[in-house]
């Protein structure tokens, strides 16, 4: 996303959350009654961060019984309950009014999987089967969506940059179009850095975007051509996460343009379609990344009836608070996404999604920071608030309605942790920031892990656009300065090598049902890790600093039209 427009949504994001004030009565929730049971536990906690602690609140939240903890579902309630259940016996205060749930308006819809995409191409017909040759879906929320003999027209990386003087839209009218848009950004695959950032995404890279975009321009229809490399997940990860049900805000909570249909095309149902118009597929990427790309035709056209199971629900954050002693007013935030993919019913095999990395592990470290915060020797000055977002997997829904509906000001929130998939390879001597350069929030954790005898880095895969990818992003779009850090890749046992293997094993079990706890998983590292971001939470929520974004950062002028009339400290 370029500079101008980043630094218009923060705007617009801070004018609709910021302007909450500290007494305004928070958004009405569902009542407090407990709707599923929660699984006992005889575990015995301790005060402080501690690995078995740690393991024994990732093995419930990851266990069958959970069903892939999807929104809306029964593995739901469990879910929520279990959360609330573990702050309240940490000793956090309702965090939203008197309540620990803030509701996320959602609506469900399930495409159905025998739906086809039906292509005249150069005169002949071509039936794509989901989940096979392509996923689609849609946003509207309509049961019913049908597009008849839509151009399908290839827009190369579907940017619209004007502060890159680069347009793969020109000044087409797109009224019932559909759009064929190539997964991560210009120079990605021809590897320059001169285009865009090279092999680092940027926000125009992210499918979000491209979807985004496409119905800004007004389109019928979006398809992005996957790649592994330009996606940075395979095939199968783009199969699961689009099957079953998917969720979005209401329009009235989430007013942007919406894209009749939209998905994705395996490389190979792109090879046919590209074909047709006499073009290879190989040849589309070499001309979308060359300055002075303009659109090309395909001698094809697209119909489809998509027809879907459509619901009108109710998701929830979970939220609870540790109130400051001093300025309880003022607040640090600790954010994990609770949701995962659920239950894949009529799969073969294992079709539960368990998510254990992805996300219980961020989960059960923000209880396990909270039950340290709990048992301080001196309370923090500032207020500390633990939220347990909802939504992330279909697409940072939870942390988006949550910036738009704040328990606290957003120039109130003096910097957010985001804790998202951690690392389960071992200790390590480095620790990864998501976006290293961003914020001053880098600067306090370089104190932590100094005394670690580690080293902060970037991401190894820039080209996967990481920063994009959780929900630290919707309050860093709001001008909130955001942390997303973990576990490095040099690990003290083994090095860069055994690094490289275990995040190579965890690839494989991205998004899939093998997504569970395993024998080889080390805690140590995990420990050592929340130690460094509990520690930037006990400096923020013990001091008085205000820290920014870096000079020169897109989120930085939201940040100072917020802040405007505070001394913001610097490191």
């Amino acid at each position: 996303m370029s500079r101008k427009i980043l630094i218009g949504l923060a705007a617009g994001a801070f004018a609709l959350a910021g302007c909450k004030k500290a007494d305004t009565p928070a958004p009405a929730t569902a009542p407090e009654a407990a709707t599923a049971a929660v699984p006992a536990s005889t575990h015995s906690f301790a005060p402080a961060i501690d690995a078995g602690d740690f393991k024994d609140l990732v093995q419930t939240l990851a266990s069958d019984e959970f069903e892939g903890r999807a929104p809306g579902s029964a593995g739901e309630e469990r879910t929520i309950e279990y959360i609330r259940a573990q702050m309240q016996r940490i000793g956090l205060q309702p965090g939203n009014g008197d309540s620990y749930f803030q509701d996320v308006p959602m609506v469900e819809t399930t495409a159905d999987p025998a739906t086809t995409l039906n292509l005249t191409i150069d005169g002949a017909p071509v039936a794509l089967a989901f989940g096979t040759d392509m996923v689609v879906g849609t946003r509207t929320g309509q049961a019913q969506v049908s597009v008849k003999d839509s151009p399908v027209v290839f827009v190369g990386y579907g940017v619209d940059a004007p502060e890159r003087q680069w347009n793969d839209y020109g000044d087409q009218d797109w009224t019932g179009k559909t759009v064929v848009i190539l997964v991560n950004d210009p120079g990605f695959h021809a590897d320059d850095d001169k285009l865009f950032d090279g092999k680092k995404m940027t926000y125009y890279g992210r499918w979000t975007y491209k979807f985004e975009e496409a119905a800004r321009k007004g389109a019928a229809a979006a398809l992005i051509v996957h790649d592994d490399a330009g996606a940075s997940y395979g095939w199968d990860v783009v199969k699961n996460s689009w099957s079953g049900a998917q969720y979005d805000l209401p329009a009235s909570d989430d007013p942007e343009p919406r894209l009749p249909v939209q998905g994705w095309l395996t490389a190979e149902a792109a090879r046919k379609l590209f074909a047709g118009a006499g073009i290879e597929l190989e040849d589309a990427y070499k001309m979308a990344n060359k300055t002075g790309f303009r659109a090309v035709p395909l001698d094809a056209t697209l119909s489809v009836d998509l027809a879907s199971t459509t619901a009108s629900k109710t998701s929830r954050n979970v939220i609870g608070v540790l109130p400051g002693k001093a300025r309880a007013d003022e607040a640090v935030l600790y954010m994990a996404h609770w949701d995962h993919l659920g239950k894949h019913e009529g799969e073969e095999g294992d079709a539960i999604y368990n998510g254990a990395v992805d996300n219980a592990t961020g989960v059960a470290g923000i209880l396990e920071i909270a039950e340290a915060f709990a048992h301080q020797e001196q309370p923090p000055e500032r207020s500390v608030v633990f939220v347990a977002v909802t939504l992330e997997e279909s697409g940072l829904l939870g942390s988006k309605y949550y910036v738009a509906h704040p328990t606290f000001p957003l120039d109130k929130i003096a910097g957010v942790v985001n804790l998202d998939a951690m690392s389960v390879g071992g200790r390590s001597r480095d620790m990864v920031v998501t976006g290293f350069g961003n914020s001053e929030l880098e600067d306090m954790l370089k104190v932590h892990a100094d005394q670690q005898d580690r080293v902060l880095t970037e991401e190894g895969n820039t080209a996967a656009g990481y920063y994009f990818r959780s929900d630290h992003f919707n309050f860093a779009k709001a001008g909130v300065p955001a942390l997303y850090a973990k576990g490095g890749n040099d690990l003290r046992e083994g090095g860069l090598d055994a690094g490289k293997a275990a995040n190579a094993e965890y690839a494989k079990r991205y998004h899939q049902p093998s997504d569970e706890i395993h024998d080889g998983w080390r805690y140590d590292g995990i420990v050592e890790d929340l130690q460094a971001l509990y520690g930037v939470g006990q400096d923020l929520a013990g001091g008085d600093r205000w820290p920014n974004w870096y000079e020169g950062n897109a989120f930085k002028a939201a940040r100072d039209e917020a802040m405007a009339g505070k001394q913001a400290a610097s490191p």
